[in-house]
């Protein structure tokens, strides 16, 4: 896994509530503290802004405004992991397993 992933989730995993972390100074351990659906709520919100930038590079706004918006897509998905008990190696974990195989083989393989 990324060096920098890694990091974060260690940050993320110390923020919770029951590792020490404080809502009122911690904007991570806030969230975790006002639950799931708060994070829940942040991860849809950033899925939105992700493709509402994508779409404004087709009106020739800066493609880095993409970037910015898919790292907090990223980051919140990370503590939307962590929540959950899981962590960005499970999301490789998942992505090495499908690698070399057909999305709609994969897809039809979920219905299963």
């Amino acid at each position: 896994m990324s060096e920098i992933l890694r990091r974060i989730a260690a940050v993320i995993e110390s923020r919770k509530l029951e590792n020490g972390g404080n809502p009122e100074k911690s904007y991570v351990s806030s969230l975790f503290a006002k639950g799931d659906d708060a994070i829940l709520k942040k991860v849809g919100e950033e899925a939105t802004e992700s493709v509402m930038a994508a779409k404004d590079i087709r009106n020739n706004m800066p493609a880095e405004k993409l970037t910015y918006e898919v790292a907090d897509l990223w980051f919140h998905s990370m503590i939307m992991l962590s929540r959950f008990g899981l962590g960005p190696d499970d999301v490789l974990n998942e992505l090495a397993r499908r690698e070399g195989l057909s999305g709609l083989v994969e897809k039809a393989n979920r219905n299963k």
